[in-house]
């Protein structure tokens, strides 16, 4: 099973709600050439890997861009529908209740 390189996270721009409070675009990035579907998960989104697929911009790269408010994520790659998987170029990571780690993220 081939290892995927992931390039981090990006904060993009930031807007503002009708509420006042500040919606940041946040870009996540997955280099995964044999890849079939990459989707983003995370306390966002229930941990939902339907919910936010990423798109390849070309044959290697995928990517996805969100609408955060600010705060702090915990979020995970699932790779083919069932490979559950951190940011490697990440170094901000939790650990679960599976045993494994979730990368974290900081919205400002």
């Amino acid at each position: 099973m081939e290892q995927g390189k992931r390039k981090s996270a990006k904060q993009e721009s930031t807007t503002k709600t009708r509420s006042g409070s500040s919606l940041n675009s946040v870009s996540f990035e997955f280099f995964a050439p044999t890849a079939r579907t990459v989707t983003l998960v995370g306390d966002f989104n229930n941990w939902d890997p339907g919910s936010h697929p990423l798109r390849q911009s070309d044959r290697t790269l995928w990517k996805v861009t969100m609408r955060l408010k600010s705060g702090t994520y915990q979020y995970k790659f699932v790779i083919d529908g069932d490979r559950w998987e951190e940011d490697p170029l990440n170094p901000n990571r939790v650990p679960n209740e599976h045993g494994t780690f979730n990368s974290v993220r900081e919205v400002p």
